[in-house]
């Protein structure tokens, strides 16, 4: 909700993954798991190709490149694979693997079978984490896996473990440090071995991240270029497409192109009611609610903000609920109920301490206190925006809520008449606002500061 300054977005609800959350006591299993790897059994191995590998396996089971080529081969060709002259087929491998009495699997790519399993349900974990809105526990479930995977040079899964930790840094602030995560991550699926898929799903999150960072153009120039690979793979990934139509909707919204918001909106409506995901429905609504409201459809937008609310409580979805009363008690002032408003916004922001994060609590207070300044609770509305200022705290991707919250709490102080406390609050309303690529928001200030110098 936004009445003072022009909001670049809020109470984003979008998940990334349809894992299901493995159960609590995985983690500690999952740690004694890793802790003995076929290296370690081995010996230090080097981490290079395979025929360093070989070498050093040949070795430890103290044998000579004859002994190891038997009758099947001869010792030049052993030579050969340990210089990484030539590779040999599968069939070759899982021969050499019997030979030397290790897993053909850690031969080939030095992750055994069984390693890597642990390794992937320790990933399996910490995105599942993400998935339920567990931010903090999956950066530090990534963080527990990531040296492994280093260890063992398996590409694919420090793809997914970058990506992951990423999202989940993006997630609760940190997105210039998922910037860089991702960057990694793009750099390494340029690599055959990976597909269009892969490719696009790493650049969406990019996009998402320049979302956050109020990067709108570059935004969309990422959603762009991943949608292109989607189409160029064609492959099933509807999930993906749905995902980057309604973050480029987000775009579009904040550039105020609202039929272009409104047709990628459709598209991924189509999309989510075709996977039968009620929680991607939900989402759409969502959206389409705040596209509404920009554009004056009041009565459209509480409708649709229904229907999202219906949908994230029927898969039980607190946090989104919180949100999405945000949302309603917004609307509800708008359309001259301001009890009623004041009513669900007190309840978003109880609901969104208990089960959201400390933004989506401090967007909701923040509501609260325009929605009492506006109705001239002048001192509620100072301690409210104080509060949400307090719980922003300097999260760079924020900077709009947190001008938001100065701009409030400036107009609280200047109808009180503290109007040197006021000034202060307005310029760094305006601080704030220099950050993003909107006019409008700076306009806000100005105009409140042209009010300021009107009561001298």
């Amino acid at each position: 909700m936004t009445l003072l300054g022009d909001s670049t977005d809020q109470n984003d609800v979008l998940g990334s993954s349809s894992r299901i959350l493995p159960p609590k006591d995985l983690n500690s299993a999952v740690n004694h798991s890793l802790q003995t790897t076929p290296s370690q059994r081995l010996g230090r191995l080097p981490n290079g190709g395979l025929g360093e590998r070989l070498k050093t396996l040949r070795l430890n089971a103290g044998l000579t490149q004859t002994d190891l080529a038997g009758e099947r081969f001869s010792k030049e060709y052993v030579s050969q694979i340990e210089r990484g002259k030539t590779r040999p087929t599968q069939e070759t491998i899982g021969w050499l693997a019997h030979r030397l009495s290790v897993d053909p699997g850690f031969l080939a790519s030095g992750v055994a079978a069984d390693q890597r399993g642990r390794i992937e349900a320790a990933l399996a974990r910490a995105e599942a984490l993400n998935e339920h809105h567990e931010y903090g526990e999956a950066i530090e479930a990534f963080a527990t896996v990531h040296p492994t995977i280093a260890g063992i040079a398996a590409t694919e899964l420090e793809v997914r473990s970058l990506s992951g930790e990423a999202w989940a840094r993006m997630r609760t602030g940190q997105v210039k440090d998922a910037v860089n995560l991702l960057t990694r991550a793009r750099s390494l699926v340029e690599d055959t071995m990976f597909s269009d898929i892969d490719r696009a799903e790493i650049i969406f999150r990019l996009g998402a991240c320049r979302v956050e960072l109020a990067s709108i153009q570059t935004a969309i120039s990422l959603f762009n270029e991943a949608l292109a690979l989607v189409e160029r793979s064609e492959l099933p990934c509807d999930r993906l497409r749905a995902e980057i139509f309604g973050w480029r909707s987000r775009c579009y919204r904040r550039q105020r192109d609202y039929e272009a918001a409104r047709e990628d909106l459709e598209r991924a409506l189509e999309l989510a009611e075709a996977l039968d995901d009620p929680r991607s429905v939900a989402r759409v609504y969502f959206h389409a609610s705040l596209v509404a409201e920009r554009q004056g459809q009041w009565v459209l937008a509480r409708k649709y903000a229904e229907q999202a609310k219906a949908q994230f409580e029927e898969v039980a979805d607190r946090a989104a609920v919180g949100k999405l009363l945000n949302n309603l008690g917004g609307l509800s002032f708008l359309l001259g109920k301001p009890e009623e408003a004041v009513e669900q916004l007190n309840e978003s922001f109880r609901v969104l301490l208990e089960y959201g994060s400390e933004t989506d609590a401090a967007r909701a207070v923040s509501s609260l206190a325009q929605v009492n300044l506006r109705t001239g609770q002048i001192e509620p509305a100072e301690v409210q925006a104080r509060q949400a200022l307090k719980l922003l705290g300097d999260r760079d991707d924020v900077v709009d809520e947190i001008g938001n919250a100065h701009l409030v709490l400036g107009r609280s102080l200047l109808e009180q008449g503290r109007l040197e406390e006021a000034e202060t609050e307005f310029e760094s309303a305006e601080h704030s606002f220099e950050q993003l690529s909107s006019v409008s928001h700076r306009a806000s200030a100005w105009i409140a500061r042209g009010d300021l110098e009107a009561r001298r």
